[in-house]
């Protein structure tokens, strides 16, 4: 048995021996590193102490007895723990290889004394500040003493709750770490990769004066240092009020003095000092170190060590400035850029900029023939920070006035319905069936970056073709609403949105077959149990019963699992990762959620009785418009559900394509992972294909890519301005924007109220399908935007907020359906709420509470909108025009000659 053991002894694989601060700090010493003379005394001796006293049986009976969740109760335990090991005696035999351990530091020589436990300091969690940590310890008696404090912390009440989150249920034992205590007159922590960005070739360094237990406790703000590349590239120097010295027994806290108050800890020179012996050691141990040091007499000493854990992945610097690229007076994010809530990726942002235009140009002229209205020079798309953006010259704005009556013809007829349902939605499903009879492994490189192209090429020209039923959609909508509002409704009559609910359409139906699928599985208790379990393990199931539900998941996903969460092809869809689609599944398993088809049916039900009765107490001419006018609005919603819903329609085909590409360039040796290839530019990826195709060699793109994504999560802190320039005179229009930037600094955040109702609850924040399986039933769900491929989720949701949308989008129209309060177009909702946050809802006045913040609502800004005479006069011959030709296309007669009960066609 060993009892002690010298800290030079020591090496990593010793942690069963010494824990993991022990063995840490013997492999810092390995590497030449300064460290405090000390030894350890070993798991062994506490087994003795715990072995002699019969203390184990009753820890368990202590454990036993409480729940690890309830504090109070852990508490208890603890408390209880700690008397058992203060009255327990020590055995002689640890006694004198204490005393020993002690003498060769010198006599009576002030240390620290620190827990040192076999679960504690690893790289998968660090257990960091649970165990006791006592300095300036000193004599034998003094020592003994800190020593049982360490042992009992080992079932501290955070320890205890702490491995029983992370179910550790390993061997339990402490060693103790006693050092000589270096007198510091500075002291702090040093993270070998930056903790907030993840970056791992930044060192950040965090000083205060005086003994560590200051910074260690978080009693003092420390100044703040970031070196990089051996330089330091940031500094904080903070006002330091405390500092920790050491007392006749012990430590305490005292003032600083008004020189060290604000006086810089570190020097430049420090501080690279520093962060070289921090560099060394995450080398050693090959993984960045959260590391404790402290400073005397000039020289830096390294007291702990221990892995980072929880690094987050490494970003970027968040853009602060918005430089315009030539070429166009003003860039605007509206339409199809509303799908792109982040910064694109590269191939994405490439295959976009090459193809949009394109299929824009080639689908209005197949509405309106041959023009020269959008050309490259006075129309494009391009990227801003990575964000997608739509740039306009003056002239093509002027030219539009030109197209505004071929642009009513289709808003005010069924051509954009007709051209969609009979031309550009049959030739893209074509399209993606025919790529999709080709098997990817047999295509060559070349052919599939073509079809890569062919297929993203045709999904933005059947876009545009959406476009020109959404118009149609608006105004059919907003007509009714605002002369049922202004001309029919009375007190007591249902709101307007009554009457536009109920119907069928894709997104439903896609939530409906899942509800459906929920339903068979229920009937196996075994699939069932197995697909609500946490690892979703299926092996255990009945071959034949789980060939039925690959069978039947396999169905749903070829029929829906195209709808996209986020149209840049980087984001995987169902089709080809039906994790979200399972997580939706197990909440249907659950039982919680009510069938789509019933509340289908039972809004239809309240839609006809509400219509019935309006009708009923009408007189027959207004009765007659009342009737077309809903008519023309109950059939347009469905139709623009189900033209959105399929604009992904060839994603599952494209992302194989692109997969087996960044297969074959991982076999080349050229990417990590495939997934790097969406993070490839298109010219870089044509050459990749050729040398793959002609047999030669592909140089590795592994660092491009590393670095591309660090840009790209930098880039996605923040949000991005609607209109650039942002001194552009175009910013007359920002009201009419879905992104515009209002003043939401307050706590409550001003939006559109596109569902009423109102709810209270807890917030849960989804940037994407990989946040799905979080989501708890009755949360409010945050988002940037939802598509088609969200509304599953609305099922769970008690209420919804968006940074982007208004009363007419997607978002509004399922949460009507789902009857949950939703607010719109907030712009900073997914800024300003986190996860766990409490909110309050209203879809009424269209604004969301912060209920745990306390902030002064600010006034309401004086906004100079700059109108133009000719802006407002053009907005409202837009609007008359629009109720007009909504009239119109519902068949009611608007001229002077038009009689009581008549209509026109």
């Amino acid at each position: 048995m060993s009892i002690t053991r010298a800290l030079s002894a020591l090496r990593r694989t010793d942690l069963p021996l010494a824990g993991g601060k022990g063995a840490n700090l013997g492999e810092l010493l390995a590497a030449g590193l300064p460290v405090p003379d000390g030894f350890v005394l070993t798991t062994d001796a506490y087994r003795e102490f715990i072995a002699t006293n019969g203390l184990q049986p009753r820890i368990d009976s202590l454990l036993a007895s409480a729940d690890p969740a309830d504090p109070t109760a852990t508490e208890a335990v603890s408390a209880s723990v700690t008397e058992l090991f203060t009255t327990a005696t020590i055995p002689p035999s640890i006694q004198a290889a204490l005393r020993n351990g002690y003498a060769g530091l010198g006599a009576d020589v002030p240390v620290a004394v620190r827990s040192s436990a076999t679960a504690e300091d690893l790289a998968e969690a660090s257990f960091a500040g649970q165990q006791e940590t006592l300095l300036n310890v000193i004599g034998a008696p003094a020592l003994a003493a800190a020593v049982r404090r360490c042992w009992a912390s080992l079932w501290s009440a955070r320890a205890i709750s702490y491995r029983a989150t992370h179910q550790v249920k390993a061997d339990l034992a402490l060693a103790v770490v006693v050092q000589r205590l270096i007198p510091a007159e500075a002291s702090g922590v040093m993270f070998t990769a930056n903790p907030t960005n993840g970056r791992t070739d930044e060192i950040v360094i965090s000083a205060a004066w005086g003994l560590g237990e200051a910074v260690v406790s978080g009693s003092v703000t420390t100044d703040d240092i970031v070196v990089r590349d051996g330089q330091v590239v940031d500094r904080t120097t903070a006002a330091k009020d405390v500092l920790t010295v050491r007392t006749a027994d012990g430590v305490r806290e005292q003032p600083t003095t008004e020189s060290q108050r604000h006086a810089e800890v570190l020097s430049e020179a420090d501080a690279l000092t520093l962060a070289e012996l921090g560099g060394r050691a995450a080398a050693h141990f090959g993984v960045p170190q959260d590391l404790e040091w402290a400073r005397a007499d000039g020289r830096f000493w390294l007291v702990q060590s221990r892995p980072i854990t929880a690094l987050p992945a490494p970003t970027g610097p968040a853009p602060t400035e918005w430089p315009v690229p030539p070429g166009f007076d003003v860039y605007m994010r509206a339409s199809l850029i509303e799908q792109l809530p982040d910064p694109l990726s590269p191939l994405f942002a490439d295959l976009a900029g090459e193809l949009v235009v394109k299929g824009m140009v080639r689908t209005i002229g197949e509405f309106f023939g041959p023009q020269s209205l959008f050309t490259e020079k006075n129309f494009g798309f391009v990227t801003i920070n990575g964000y997608a953006y739509y740039g306009y010259a003056n002239s093509l704005m002027l030219k539009a006035i030109g197209i505004i009556p071929l642009a009513l013809r289709v808003a005010f007829t069924t051509i954009g319905r007709d051209k969609w349902a009979q031309v550009f939605h049959p030739r893209y499903a074509a399209l993606v069936e025919k790529r999709r009879a080709h098997d990817p492994a047999t295509l060559t490189a070349t052919d599939l970056l073509a079809g890569i192209v062919e297929l993203v090429g045709e999904a933005f020209a059947y876009y545009t073709s959406v476009q020109t039923i959404i118009p149609e959609a608006v105004t059919s909508e907003a007509v009714f609403t605002a002369l049922y509002d202004r001309l029919v409704k009375r007190p007591g009559d249902p709101r307007a949105e009554e009457f536009l609910l109920g119907f069928d359409s894709a997104p439903l139906r896609a939530d409906q077959s899942i509800h459906d699928l929920a339903k068979w599985v229920r009937r196996d208790p075994a699939l069932t149990a197995a697909l609500t379990a946490q690892d979703r393990d299926l092996d255990g199931v009945d071959a034949g019963v789980r060939g039925e539900f690959d069978r039947r998941l396999a169905e749903h996903l070829t029929a829906h699992g195209h709808a996209t969460y986020n149209l840049d092809l980087v984001n995987p869809v169902a089709a080809d990762d039906p994790r979200p689609v399972l997580d939706v599944l197990r909440f249907y398993l659950a039982g919680g959620a009510r069938s789509p088809e019933e509340r289908r049916s039972e809004l239809a039900a309240r839609r006809g009785a509400a219509r019935a009765a309006i009708l009923d107490r009408l007189p027959r001419w207004q009765g007659t418009w009342f009737a077309r006018l809903l008519g023309f609005a109950n059939t347009m919603a469905p139709v623009r559900e189900d033209a959105l819903a399929d604009v992904g329609l060839g994603w599952p085909a494209a992302r194989a394509y692109a997969r087996e590409l960044g297969r074959r360039l991982v076999a080349a040796g050229a990417l990590a992972e495939p997934d790097g290839v969406f993070w490839l530019r298109r010219t870089e990826l044509a050459e990749a294909a050729r040398r793959l195709d002609d047999g030669g060699s592909v140089d590795s793109f592994a660092d491009r890519v590393a670095e591309r994504k660090v840009i790209w999560r930098g880039q996605r802190l923040v949000t991005p301005p609607p209109i650039l320039p942002l001194d552009s005179r175009w910013h007359a229009f920002d009201s009419m924007m879905p992104t515009v930037m209002g003043d939401q600094g307050g706590a409550t955040l001003k939006g559109t109220g596109a569902s009423g109702g109102r709810v209270s609850g807890i917030a849960r924040v989804m940037h994407g399908p990989e946040d799905f399986g979080g989501m708890q039933p009755g949360e409010i769900l945050v988002a940037a935007i939802t598509t088609p491929a969200w509304t599953p989720l609305f099922a769970l949701a008690a209420g919804v907020v968006t940074d982007v949308g208004g009363p007419l989008s997607h978002s509004s129209i399922v949460a009507r359906e789902y009857g949950i309060p939703a607010v719109l177009g907030t712009t900073v909702a997914t800024a300003r709420i986190k996860t766990g946050d409490r909110i309050l809802v209203d879809g009424e006045a269209g604004t969301v509470t912060l209920l745990d913040v306390e902030v002064a609502e600010p006034e309401e800004p004086k906004r100079d909108r700059n109108w133009k005479p000719w802006a407002l006069g053009a907005a409202a011959a837009a609007v008359a025009a629009v109720a007009v030709g909504a009239l119109r296309r519902a068949g009611v007669r608007t001229g002077r000659s038009a009689r009581p009960g008549c209509s026109g066609r």
